[in-house]
């Protein structure tokens, strides 16, 4: 069976980029930097072209291409967080140094790659089968930029 990884494309700074991201997420590491054997439209021989790595678990590729890509809001890194320390780490973390704050729990980072720091609440907040306390959930968030644990479970008491 073929292994899936997802690419992330980066200017000329897929490393520092990466060191950043395995610093925040735990479980996660480099597992191996590419160098190019010889100069290339990107940059010269020496220089990272490819840095391998696990985030939580999962397998990620950073390339560095030249020229600093575009994302958008297609997709996106989305993490798990148990609770309010969590999101607020990896919120602090991830906006730092240039990153921007998006809306209901999304932000990019300073290289402009889209993250969802969602807390482990949300979505059984929002499966409750109580359609009132569900409601009350997805409004409390669609107010939010940084997801609060304490006010979504607020929302969901009604």
């Amino acid at each position: 069976m073929a292994k899936i990884s997802t690419c992330l494309w980066f200017g000329k700074d897929a490393e520092a980029a990466v060191r950043v991201y395995v610093s925040l997420v735990p479980g996660s590491s480099i597992t191996h930097v590419q160098r190019s054997p010889g100069d290339w439209p990107g940059g010269k021989a020496g220089e990272v072209i490819l840095v391998a790595f696990t985030l939580g678990g999962q397998s990620f590729q950073a390339l560095n291409g030249g020229t600093p890509a575009d994302y958008g809001t297609a997709a996106s890194i989305s993490v798990s967080c148990a609770d309010q320390a969590e999101v607020d780490r990896l919120w602090a973390g991830l906006t730092a140094d240039g990153g921007a704050e998006i809306m209901c729990g999304w932000l990019r980072d300073r290289w402009g790659v889209p993250w969802q720091v969602v807390p482990e609440a949300l979505p059984r907040l929002l499966a409750n089968p109580d359609a009132g306390v569900s409601s009350r959930v997805f409004t409390a968030m669609t107010q939010m930029v940084k997801l609060d644990i304490a006010a979504l479970e607020r929302a969901a008491a009604g």
